[in-house]
């Protein structure tokens, strides 16, 4: 996985020192609590020991080597008075627990850490969920399992559309759909009627339709009714939509309706893909790109609409804690005025960003789709690049943005890993 290749550019942050554990042997039967004086360390079980320090235990399970910080132990006690397990809501005040706090006594076996505290209460914790909710534990996890793709490995993957019928009317159509869409970032539906209502029936299956300044169901043809490219004849380059959001919209829907003329494919490109190519050959141009903040935004002034919006993000947005890349935020045509580094960064910037655009724009990287009546095809905003070729004739398509937590929320529901 990219993420994990990168954690070497904070290694120097977060990494190793190179400490020698003492271990000692381990005995399988139960192990007394160890009251704390000085900094000892004590055996476990075979998997597992730890070591007291100044403000934090140091545990090893397994292969996880865990630094658990006594404040942060004491917040995340599960216990019935520290947390409610019938909301899963904290109970305790954060807030009331000392900074300088330490346990008293220590005990492990084979599953289990026990701490006492100086007023005698007692936490548990699993050590499998110490594993799983360490900071060491997240970095060698993902949040959502992605399969990365060209545009050959997309049609060897032989990805199957839904029918419209399973995916409204089934929990497995659902399910199989939205797991498509969670590994590849797109997903289609069979026979749909191709009206807008019922494009707006299917969307409503897996989530919230995002109202924005374009409405809740968009309608459009090539009559430049708005003040975007989107709404005329000419080709569109590969783009994420509105970057000028300081949220950009988690899902975008498209069903084309009708079209009577040629041309007008549709183009997609996995950008997290090609930004997997830049982190390989160029792991610098990867980190300028996640660091640096630009501007996007949209001027409008077309009939009644009226509009200046403008979001700031950078072009990779990755999770600091293992460098999981969550978001593309790239489109040249709605980027702003260059102006949020020094110049000393500019020209940096500039090779990155066209080291990220050769990949987004080889031919390999490229999957073409031609949009017909009673097709949808859904996109997810944050990974996926669209664009479409040149076309004539009358062309008239529907569709919507989606609000990316409840498609999560509705993928979890289901059993998935979102």
């Amino acid at each position: 996985m990219w993420c994990q290749r990168l954690a070497w550019l904070l290694r120097g942050r977060h990494g190793s020192t190179g400490r020698r554990w003492p271990w000692l042997p381990g005995d399988r039967g139960p192990v007394p609590a160890v009251p704390v004086r000085g900094h000892p360390t004590a055996p476990a079980s075979p998997c597992c020991a730890w070591q007291l320090h100044r403000d934090h235990l140091e545990l090893r399970y397994g292969s996880t080597v865990m630094r658990l910080d006594f404040v942060w132990l004491r917040d995340h006690c599960r216990s019935a008075s520290c947390f409610n397990t019938k909301t899963n809501q904290r109970s305790l005040d954060t807030a009331s627990v000392d900074l300088a706090i330490r346990p008293q006594a220590v005990r492990v076996d084979e599953t289990t850490l026990f701490l006492t505290w100086p007023d005698g209460h007692v936490t548990r914790y699993g050590l499998e969920w110490l594993a799983r909710n360490s900071y060491e534990g997240q970095k060698q996890q993902v949040m959502h399992p992605r399969i990365l793709w060209n545009a050959e490995i997309y049609r060897q993957a032989q990805v199957p559309s839904i029918d419209c019928r399973s995916f409204l009317e089934t929990d497995e159509g659902l399910k199989e759909f939205l797991q498509n869409f969670l590994l590849y970032g797109i997903a289609f539906v069979e026979n749909v009627t191709p009206t807008r209502e019922d494009t707006k029936i299917l969307a409503e299956r897996i989530s919230l339709i995002r109202e924005t300044i374009y409405g809740r169901m968009w309608y459009f043809t090539s009559d430049f009714s708005r003040g975007d490219t989107a709404y005329t004849k000419l080709a569109l380059d590969r783009h994420t939509d509105t970057t000028y959001f300081q949220e950009p919209c988690g899902i975008q829907v498209f069903h084309c309706l009708k079209h009577e003329g040629t041309g007008g494919r549709t183009l997609l490109v996995d950008g997290f893909h090609a930004a997997e190519q830049v982190l390989r050959q160029a792991p610098e141009h990867f980190e300028l790109l996640a660091k640096v903040p630009l501007k996007h935004e949209y001027v409008e002034s077309v009939g009644g609409c009226h509009n200046h919006m403008i979001g700031v993000g950078p072009v990779l947005n990755v999770y600091p804690w293992n460098n999981e890349l969550y978001l593309i935020r790239y489109n040249n045509y709605d980027r702003a005025v260059f102006n949020t580094v020094p110049h000393d960064v500019v020209r940096r910037w500039y090779r990155a960003h066209r080291a990220l655009t050769a990949e987004l724009r080889r031919p390999d990287n490229e999957l073409w789709v031609k949009l017909k009546p009673g097709k949808a095809l859904f996109v997810d905003n944050w990974r996926v690049l669209h664009g479409r070729e040149a076309f004539t004739g009358y062309r008239q398509l529907c569709g919507c943005y989606l609000t990316r937590d409840d498609m999560l929320n509705t993928a979890r529901l289901l059993g998935l890993q979102a």
